[in-house]
This record gives structure tokens, C-alpha cells and sequence, in this order.
């Protein structure tokens, strides 16, 4: 974890959705799959927090993908910000880094789904690098 002064505050890009978490941040994770790269364009870069410290503001809109069995998305339904990942029955949620205020304290941490990654880009950072999960 990302030891900083919290709480942490971020935002979709239209501000509709405000996201507060109130604990320290876990490094990023940059997951190469296929589903992040379709939904952002690139890879997805996220941190992550227990969900007991994390409140969300304009639920009323965030929009939900289940984008696979076992997890969903959640966007912001008015400017398509993505906001999160969370996979069902976990007590994590990842967070998009990017909807969060500077400073952020937040560090790199490692790659996911490199085997996976788009053919167009190179994964050089010096950060551990796995070809599935890292679990």
C-alpha cells in the first residue's frame, strides 16, 4: 500500500461521480487483457482499496457491465469515464488511478495479462511483469 495523507478524492470527468476512499491506496496494476484495452483504449491502470473504505457519490450515475461471469465494470453513464473493476463476492475493488486528485502518492506496481497486450505498444517499464494474473 501506498502509504499517504488520506483521504484520497477523484472524479469522473463531468464530475457526476465522486469517489472518496479513506484508507491508504495499493500501488497501480496495469492489466494488458483484452476487455481493458477494448473498454479504454489502452490498458487499464488501476488502484486498489477495501470497498468498506470507499463511498461513491452519484450512484444514481454509475452504470454497470458485467464483463465477464464473474466481475463487472462501472462508468460513468453521462461521460463514459471508466471508474472501476470488481469481482463478485471480493471485499477489493480496483480503482481507475486516473480519477484520482494529485497528488496521488500512488506508485507503479506491476503488469497483468501481458500475453495478451496489444500488438502496437511495448511493455519496457522496469516492473514485474506476469502473462495472466498475478494470483
Amino acid at each position: 500500500m501506498v502509504e499517504t495523507t488520506w483521504p484520497h478524492h477523484g472524479r469522473c470527468l463531468c464530475e457526476a461521480v465522486t469517489v472518496t476512499v479513506d484508507c491508504d491506496l495499493a500501488p497501480v496494476s496495469f492489466c494488458h487483457c483484452s476487455q481493458c484495452r477494448r473498454q479504454t483504449g489502452l490498458y487499464y491502470a488501476t488502484t486498489s482499496a477495501p470497498t468498506s473504505a470507499v463511498h461513491i457519490s452519484g450512484e444514481e450515475h454509475v452504470s454497470r457491465h458485467r464483463s465477464s461471469p464473474d466481475a463487472e465494470r462501472g462508468f460513468c453513464r453521462h461521460c463514459g469515464s471508466a471508474l472501476f473493476w470488481k469481482a463478485d463476492g471480493e471485499e477489493i475493488i480496483s480503482l481507475m488511478a486516473g480519477l484520482f486528485d494529485k497528488p496521488t502518492g500512488l506508485t507503479g506496481g506491476y503488469h497483468i495479462y501481458c500475453a495478451d497486450k496489444g500488438d502496437f505498444y511495448d511493455i519496457s517499464e522496469a516492473l514485474p511483469a506476469f502473462d495472466a494474473s498475478k494470483t
